[in-house]
């Protein structure tokens, strides 16, 4: 969500942070800002908007201090403005934080504080944390922010920095804060590793009660008792012609057609010959364990949670589970127990999203196994996790997510393949003809954007449509679900999806003249059942969209527009019916002029609940 980049050394800190903000500003903003040590005086400046708006506040103007913080802002607690913009400074101006996460007691803090005689210049509950710390200091940063770190209620990740000190204090709870150590005496700190990367590869993740303290001779990591804590020294592994567009005119079409590349990188060197059945480095569950499992629980949001429906049907197929997929913010309100035949699996492509990592906290307390499927090497969940399969799709800039859907569902249908063979459900041979299909797959995505085309002219049409609705059967519902969420976040057009079989309870009601209705449709069990679906679409006037195998012809028939992708198995089709509906999403966002990577109001890591 937010951004936060820290720099300490002996080179001006002003190019190094705010370069480092701009690294971060695919996860979504609506201001900045930054302050800096400029001869152990404080110089802040902030702007409402993009980035381009401080740099032009900034521009022309010469800074030599050589430490600062910066930071993006996405909107919690306070409208967009310059006032809320982070940095934010204490009663005395002389202690100067940015923050991400949500302080919950603000209220009581901010009362407490006025009544001191404190008085505050914005909406933010942030504005409380330098107050708080203030009032603690006496001359010793670390010392303060301890003391006021046990005030706090809710999640942060925090820079800190004292006008007279020659420091910066970062510390995390529940939103990431990492070290960049560049050399002895240099380090860069930041929300997301995508912001260190240009400077160093040797980083340093804290963990939730972590304290650091960096300064130009070292820097220390300590809890809230003052005791020293080590973090050990982690490599990046991507390079940085990850960040770059190579020639596409947006991220997110970039990583639409990465996902031949992505899926066949998932399958590389997962398959065990002689045993049959997927390989896994890192579930970290003995296989006689796996057997006396009973019961899945899968956590996510978003994408994630659709990736999930699918892998419902996988885990119950191949592996005979009893599945239950929840949305991690409501799993929180839920007082069910969990036991020992309980496998939990979070999904979560960033590694970082709040909801579930909290959702996976509360499920880590009955001490169950848990399985990761994350994205980002290092992050919170990956590490609190039992085990699990990172997706290694590579940086994913776009907020709206694509290529990580598709790395999610294919982890996931290899781990529902290795967990059905050590549960004995499925055969060797089963196992293989499954594998062998999959390793078809990043050819038939290939295939599909010979139609793109086709999706374009579709785009035009309807590109000034007020709403959508996409409807699936079984494996492609939660496809439907995804092409309707892409359509939402980046073209800012209303989309609902159902199951094909729901419309007639309700939904249907909605259809008219005007009304795109898209359907996925896979020559499975349900097929005669889904032309009936597009039927009761006809009858009511409703323009149909279908994307369908290549050569039916009885769809073909019935629908207005058609997009064909290759044939496959019913497991595999939706990572290949999602691709077209990502490029349409994808053109009518274009076509409306709408900003596609950095869609209004989201972000890429959502850290606050």
């Amino acid at each position: 969500m937010c951004g936060i980049v820290g720099y300490i050394g002996k080179r001006p800190a002003v190019p190094i942070i705010v370069n480092g903000i701009a690294k971060l500003d695919y996860r979504g903003y609506d201001s900045a800002g930054f302050a800096i040590s400029e001869n152990n005086r404080f110089v802040s400046f902030k702007t409402k908007g993009k980035l381009e708006n401080l740099r032009k506040r900034i521009h022309g103007l010469s800074f030599s201090g050589t430490r600062g913080i910066a930071h993006t802002r996405w909107a919690t607690h306070g409208k967009p403005s310059e006032k809320n913009a982070h940095p934010h400074f204490s009663h005395k101006k002389d202690i100067v934080v940015v923050h991400n996460g949500i302080i919950e007691n603000h209220t009581a803090l901010r009362k407490y504080l006025e009544s001191k005689g404190h008085h505050f210049s914005s909406e933010t509950d942030t504005e409380t944390i330098p107050h708080l710390i203030g009032m603690f200091y006496q001359g010793n940063l670390e010392n303060a922010v301890v003391a006021a770190l046990k005030d706090l209620q809710g999640t942060y990740g925090l820079a800190i920095m004292a006008e007279k000190e020659n420091k910066i204090v970062v510390a995390r709870k529940g939103s990431p804060i990492i070290i960049g150590i560049i050399r002895t005496g240099e380090y860069i700190v930041a929300s997301d590793v995508t912001a260190i990367g240009e400077y160093t590869k040797k980083i340093v993740y804290l963990s939730d009660g972590d304290i650091a303290v960096l300064t130009p001779k070292g820097y220390q990591i300590f809890n809230l008792e003052k005791k020293e804590v080590n973090r050990k020294i982690e490599n990046i592994t991507w390079s940085l012609d990850a960040i770059e567009k190579k020639g596409f005119a947006h991220f997110m079409l970039k990583e639409i057609y990465e996902q031949p590349e992505t899926l066949a990188n998932a399958l590389r060197g997962k398959w065990d010959a002689r045993r049959m059945m997927p390989k896994f480095g890192g579930l970290n569950i003995p296989e006689y364990d796996i057997n006396n499992l009973q019961r899945v629980i899968i956590l996510a949001c978003g994408t994630s949670w659709h990736a999930g429906l699918v892998a419902e049907y996988y885990l119950e197929k191949f592996a005979g589970f009893q599945v239950e997929v929840e949305y991690a913010s409501e799993f929180l309100c839920k007082m069910d127990d969990l036991g020992s035949r309980d496998l939990v699996i979070p999904i979560s492509q960033s590694g970082e999203t709040i909801d579930t990592l909290m959702a996976l906290r509360k499920a880590n307390k009955f001490g169950v196994y848990s399985l990761g499927i994350v994205n980002s090497v290092g992050s919170t969940i990956a590490r609190e996790v039992t085990g699990g399969s990172y997706i290694h799709v590579g940086l994913e800039i776009g907020v709206a997510s694509t290529k990580a859907f598709t790395g999610q569902i294919m982890a996931l249908y290899l781990l529902a393949i290795y967990l059905g063979r050590v549960r004995g459900i499925l055969k060797g041979a089963q196992a293989d003809i499954l594998f062998k299909k999959a390793r078809a797959l990043p050819g038939l995505v290939t295939e599909i954007f010979k139609n793109e085309r086709t999706i374009i002219s579709i785009a035009r049409k309807f590109k000034r449509a007020a709403n959508f609705i996409y409807l699936g059967r079984g494996l492609n519902y939660p496809t439907a679900l995804e092409g309707a969420l892409k359509l939402k976040e980046i073209s800012y057009i209303h989309a609902e999806a159902f199951p094909a079989a729901e419309m007639k309870h309700g939904p249907i009601a909605l259809v008219d003249r005007k009304m795109p209705v898209v359907f996925t449709v896979q020559k499975d069990d349900g097929y005669e059942k889904i032309l009936s679906n597009i039927e009761e679409i006809r009858a009511r006037k409703g323009i149909i969209i279908a994307v369908v195998e290549k050569g039916d012809s009885l769809v073909r028939k019935k629908a207005d527009y058609i997009i064909e992708v290759p044939g496959t198995s019913m497991f595999l089709s939706p990572m290949l019916n999602i691709v077209p509906l990502q490029l349409l999403a994808y053109h009518i966002a274009r076509l409306r002029g709408c900003e596609i990577d950095k869609p209004r109001n989201l972000a890429k890591s959502v850290t606050v609940e």
